[in-house]
């Protein structure tokens, strides 16, 4: 019983996460892609750097994700960096698979504002559901969390001053009205991302930023790819 019970409280944490990410994917896809609603965070950056430099976004992606991983495995440690490598691939996959085989359409271009509302609930509850259970979604993920525990502001407001600082920045290639839309959808997002992470928190036996154990018997603790779409 004890393996099982074992096995089980180490299988949850990555089900959890696998659950994130797919409504992470199924939400970019049927939701933002499909009603032209924009991209913030690193995304955002990448086709900006596409616009202005004619830098390949693959590239400019892997530039700005290596680096914060890379720190993100020196402070927080290899489980969340092995977690966070598991949220990211496993987004591009079920990404892929919906954009191939997917035949549900959710047109709601003559209602964005439902668009945006449906967006920031569903990538909020599930890049929080990812963050709570040791990982991340990506490079921007990982640098909300970091700035979060440095500057003391909840990690949902971090995402959205970065993502809105992004997002006008982007102005200079995508239209105004998805722009303004795609804030409230990112607005939305944060303030779900800090719900989902603080819900009954002190009843949880998870933890969004899991850090390394300093000995053996210290307690372990329990995202972008580009599109293919852009």
């Amino acid at each position: 019983m004890r393996k099982k019970d074992h096995l089980i409280s180490k299988l949850a944490p990555i089900v959890i996460m696998l659950f994130g990410t797919f409504l992470l994917a199924f939400a970019y896809y049927h939701i933002n892609f499909q009603n032209h609603l924009s991209e913030g965070g690193f995304v955002g950056l990448s086709l900006l750097g596409k616009y202005v430099l004619g830098v390949n976004p693959a590239l400019s992606m892997l530039v700005l994700d290596i680096p914060v991983i890379l720190i993100a495995m020196f402070l927080k440690g290899r489980t969340f960096v092995m977690n966070t490598l598991l949220a990211t691939f496993s987004f591009s996959i079920f990404y892929e698979l919906l954009e191939r085989y997917s035949v549900l359409v959710i047109d709601l271009h003559n209602n964005l504002l439902l668009a945006a509302l449906l967006s920031g609930l569903v990538t909020g509850f599930a890049t929080g559901l990812v963050l709570r259970f040791g990982g991340a979604t990506g490079g921007d993920d990982i640098m909300s969390l970091l700035i979060s525990r440095w500057s003391g502001l909840k990690v949902g407001t971090v995402f959205i001053l970065m993502d809105a600082v992004v997002l006008l920045l982007s102005l200079f290639y995508l239209p105004l009205k998805e722009t303004l839309f795609t804030i409230l959808a990112v607005g939305i997002a944060g303030q779900t991302i800090t719900f989902t992470l603080t819900f009954r928190k002190g009843k949880a036996n998870v933890t969004a930023i899991p850090e390394p154990a300093t000995s053996q018997k210290a307690a372990s603790k329990p995202v972008h790819a580009v599109r293919s779409a852009h």
